[in-house]
């Protein structure tokens, strides 16, 4: 008796490619991204970065946010971005590493989905994250923009360097666990890099254009908002080097992983160029070029501006700011019906300027105006803003221009004073936020647009008397004494009798037109 025996023949299992592939890798990366969120660093930055944006959005500001300028809003959603990221770079360099620190890399070995498949999934947990930065960064930007006092414009290529620059710090943290597969690879490119950072910035004097734009986050904030036209920032092609940078990157771990189809190759080559693009697109400074239209704008803002009249007076802005024109003309108003003599009918010209400046990281002072009757006013507003325009339009009212302003060391500061602060909602506090030390005693400067009006002591306690005083008795005085109140010859003790304020200054007494005080102050 004969046996037979069927042996079937040995088929491979079928290897799942494509489609399904793709989706083992989106499983993958869904589950890493849970347990990226349980890592500490990223759950305690992330809700450091949410609690923060909150923070912001619902806490009572000084009123100036009521009057946002968009371009600089969107620069402002990148200043903690840089250490959101650094926790991102970690938690993801470990999360890379885990395999290699328990020991279960040869496990892997035996599962269909090869090596750089999982590198890509754990590239991609970084996106929700990503997204959630995005979403931070839009209802921050669009919560400005809705005000009613917002200006400007917004650049959809700044906004994006936020989600754009957590996505990089993901994808660079799976690079150096590929590259370097130890603990310390991550902790040490840091360091590496802020140390290159800083020494870069030494060399530099952070002064080449084409360098500062390698980093990541090149926020530029401290300046007061200028046109949009002249912020001189390539954000478009930030955004696409920043795009390109993370594509590249994220092509590298993978070819490093093992990968080797044609699509990844290709995609490699056309992450490269993106990046190349962008690269030379913000490299060339166009300082020379950009100063240049500053400065004209500066020198001559009317070219650049179009006006309208309210009332007696007409007020000129650049085309983003008209929306706040006739917030300037209620306080031109209220201060000028305050004045007595022809100041009360005069018809002035508020213009709106900008300092010249040379990088977005620094102020700079406007220098006063010498055309009679013309007020500067600067492109920010609410808060403290508001009483400093009013001590513009006051010390015109009284002094004739600008330039005259600057020279005023004499009793007529008490009624540029008076008429700027009787005219606020909140006169104390407004006299509290124009001075700069923030008090009501002692002398101190008082901010104007242009130059600060010095204030001695005794001038101080008379404004701070009158404001006690009710408003319609002192306007009443102020009229009918107004040529004497703004002669420059009258002394403090002086204004004080007609103003009905005690306790004048000794400075009459001895014949001086100024108190010995005001003098000594003066002279500063």
């Amino acid at each position: 008796m004969s046996t037979v025996i069927d042996k079937a023949p040995a088929v491979a299992a079928p290897v799942r490619t494509g489609r399904h592939s793709a989706a083992a890798v989106l499983a993958l990366a869904r589950f890493e991204a849970r347990e990226l969120l349980l890592q500490i660093p990223v759950f305690v930055f992330f809700l450091l970065y949410i609690g923060h944006a909150l923070w912001k959005l619902f806490l009572p500001g000084d009123g100036m946010d009521d009057y946002p300028a968009l371009q600089s809003v969107d620069r402002s959603s990148q200043s903690v971005l840089p250490f959101l990221a650094v926790a991102v770079l970690m938690c993801v360099n470990v999360a890379a590493l885990r395999s290699r620190r328990h020991g279960t890399d040869g496990h892997f070995d035996v599962l269909v989905m090869e090596p750089w498949r999982r590198t890509v999934a754990h590239a991609l947990s970084v996106v929700p994250f990503a997204a959630v930065t995005a979403l931070v960064v839009a209802v921050q930007f669009g919560r400005a923009a809705l005000k009613p006092g917002a200006a400007g414009h917004g650049s959809p290529a700044e906004l994006a360097v936020g989600p754009l620059v957590v996505l990089l710090a993901g994808v660079l943290g799976v690079l150096i666990a590929r590259l370097c597969p130890s603990i310390v690879g991550g902790p040490l490119f840091i360091v590496v890099g802020f140390a290159t950072f800083l020494t870069a910035s030494v060399v530099t004097g952070e002064k080449e254009h084409w360098l500062n734009w390698l980093y990541p986050v090149v926020s530029e904030n401290g300046a007061d908002p200028i046109p949009s036209d002249l912020l001189g920032r390539p954000a478009a092609w930030h955004a696409l080097y920043l795009l390109g940078l993370t594509a590249l990157l994220l092509c590298a771990a993978a070819l490093v992983s093992g990968g080797r189809t044609r699509l990844l190759k290709a995609l490699t080559v056309v992450a490269l160029g993106a990046t190349a693009a962008g690269i030379a697109g913000q490299s060339p400074g166009h300082e020379a070029r950009l100063t240049a239209a500053r400065t004209q704008v500066n020198r001559t803002p009317g070219r650049f501006q179009s006006c309208v009249v309210h009332g007696r007076s007409t007020y000129c802005s650049f085309p983003e700011w008209t929306g706040w024109r006739d917030d300037w003309a209620r306080v031109a108003d209220r201060v000028q019906r305050l004045a007595g003599g022809g100041a009360g009918g005069e018809r002035l010209t508020i213009r709106q300027r900008i300092p010249l400046i040379y990088d977005l990281s620094s102020d700079a002072a406007l220098t006063p105006l010498s055309t009679p009757g013309e007020v500067t006013v600067g492109t920010r507003w609410g808060g403290s803003r508001v009483p400093e325009f009013a001590v513009g339009v006051a010390s015109v009212l009284v002094a004739g221009d600008e330039q005259a302003v600057s020279r005023v060391c004499d009793a007529r500061v008490i009624t540029v004073m008076w008429l700027a602060l009787a005219a606020q909602d909140d006169p104390a506090a407004a006299f509290r936020a124009v001075r700069l030390d923030d008090s009501t005693a002692g002398s101190a400067l008082a901010l104007a647009p242009t130059e600060p009006v010095p204030m001695s002591a005794e001038q101080t306690r008379i404004v701070r008397e009158l404001l006690r005083q009710p408003r319609y008795s002192v306007t009443a005085r102020v009229k009918a004494h107004w040529t004497e109140l703004t002669s420059p010859k009258t002394s403090e003790a002086r204004v004080a009798e007609l103003l009905g304020v005690p306790g004048a200054a000794d400075g009459a007494r001895n014949g001086s037109g100024k108190g010995a005080d005001e003098g000594a102050w003066c002279q500063q």
